[in-house]
């Protein structure tokens, strides 16, 4: 009988073991700030599952998903023509502000206005 390839030993896996240092130090790189836990987990060729099932058994809790920005109702409108229109827009945009304030941007706008402008209001 033949030998089959997959059962030779230069291609078996050979199943590592890390002491409990080793895991503690990989753990704590990946819970510095900035770090990819994928990133962490390939640079020591582990499989990112395995960092995660360290980090649960050193007990580091899961962050707390950040406090999510309220979904707000849209509608849609047929264009309505202002008096405030712009020489040579097309089109405009309303931006209704939840106190009740607007804001209308017509097709002409520059871009890095306007953004300053809607970073400034979520302040």
């Amino acid at each position: 009988m033949s030998r089959n390839d997959a059962d030779s030993p230069a291609l078996r896996r050979r199943r590592r073991s890390w002491s409990l240092d080793e895991k503690r130090r990989i753990v704590d790189e990946s819970l510095e700030d900035g770090a990819s836990i994928a990133e962490v987990a390939r640079r020591h060729d582990l499989n990112t599952n395995q960092l995660f099932t360290w980090r649960r058994q050193f007990g580091v809790e899961l962050a707390t998903p950040q406090e999510r920005a309220p979904i707000l109702p849209v509608t849609i409108t047929p264009d309505a023509t202002s008096e405030y229109s712009a020489p040579g827009s097309t089109g405009q945009m309303e931006i209704v502000l939840a106190e009740g304030d607007r804001i209308i941007v017509w097709a002409d706008v520059e871009t890095a206005a306007l953004s300053r402008v809607v970073k400034a209001l979520r302040r």
